[in-house]
């Protein structure tokens, strides 16, 4: 047990990515089995892997998904739209894939380059960023990265179309 205590910060400091996607498993695996051992049952630990994959893949497919949804629509409602749906309907999946690049791009650097004294900041930092993107790609964009960048050029060159 005391060689684990020294073989850890050597690894995490070596590989930290894949060391602190571990230690989430294990201890997201851990709270799944003391709530089965409260709850008076014998831990399934078979079961705990399971319920970390299932977790992530309900916050992939439900709750990123729900918040762009609670995001686009709650946007529309609080400007008056009629369509409170049309920039749902028009740059949802957009989004949805460009947040799919970005979150977990977001979690690589921030368990691999970023010091631990550093992650909280790192990660409202790059939340401000995607709330800042959500609302240009509600104001002016599709959800796509691409329409950022057209319109800084669009910008940049004052708004002319682009010379023949």
């Amino acid at each position: 047990m005391a060689s684990w205590w020294r073989v850890f910060p050597r690894a995490a400091r070596r590989y930290p990515w894949p060391t602190n996607l571990l230690l989430y498993a294990g201890l997201f695996s851990a709270g799944d089995a003391l709530q089965q051992q409260l709850r008076g049952g014998p831990a399934d630990w078979r079961r705990a892997p399971r319920t970390v994959l299932v977790k992530v893949l309900c916050d992939q497919t439900v709750g990123g998904p729900i918040a762009l949804s609670a995001f686009y629509v709650g946007m529309d409602i609080l400007q008056g739209k009629d369509d409170i749906f049309l920039d749902l309907k028009q740059k949802f999946w957009n989004t949805y894939k460009t947040g799919l690049m970005y979150w977990p791009f977001v979690q690589l650097t921030n368990f691999s380059l970023v010091p631990v004294h550093w992650r909280t900041a790192y990660t409202g930092l790059c939340g401000f960023l995607w709330a800042t993107f959500l609302c240009f790609s509600q104001q002016s964009g599709d959800g796509t990265v691409k329409s950022v960048f057209i319109f800084f050029h669009r910008k940049e060159v004052g708004d002319r179309p682009p010379e023949k």
